[in-house]
């Protein structure tokens, strides 16, 4: 299943939108819009919340997010690596090995679980807020990967905040 992950222009939360490849809506993703940790929760089209994904409070020399399930449950870290330059992330707690191949920034990077290509992340060149492209193989997590997706920008969006 492909899907677009685009951050919208003028949203107060951080809210995007999620669309299929004719262009219709498939998940919502909404932002809060006092939030010092980025909270970000994934719903489908019936409004039944998925995955919620919020930034540590408090970051030194890792920048980590948090995946949550529907039920409050913890079920992934994610965090880039002290002093990379390569634009690593590293997922821990998830049931099985997931890793990004290549850099989260660059055109295109992989999503691998336990070795194998799982889902292609494209980022989309030309627009003005984040906008990207997640190609997931067979019948994957499409919502745990939207989740990824904006967990690793946050982090991003966060280092960003704290570099520049």
């Amino acid at each position: 299943m492909k899907v677009y992950i685009k951050n919208k222009v003028f949203s107060l939360g951080g809210g995007s939108k999620v669309l299929d490849e004719n262009q219709q809506p498939v998940y919502k993703v909404k932002g809060r819009i006092f939030s010092i940790t980025r909270v970000k929760k994934i719903y489908d089209m019936q409004d039944n919340l998925l995955y919620k994904v919020r930034n540590k409070w408090f970051n030194w020399f890792v920048h980590k997010a948090y995946i949550y399930d529907a039920n409050k449950n913890k079920i992934a870290t994610v965090k880039d690596k002290w002093l990379s330059f390569k634009g690593e992330f590293f997922i821990e707690g998830y049931q099985d090995e997931i890793k990004i191949g290549g850099k989260f920034f660059a055109l295109t990077s992989e999503i691998l679980r336990n070795g194998e290509v799982i889902a292609t992340i494209r980022r989309q060149m030309f627009s003005i807020k984040d906008s990207f492209e997640l190609d997931a193989k067979n019948d994957e997590d499409v919502p745990f990967l939207i989740a990824l997706v904006i967990a690793i920008d946050n982090i991003c969006d966060n280092r960003s905040k704290i570099i520049g």
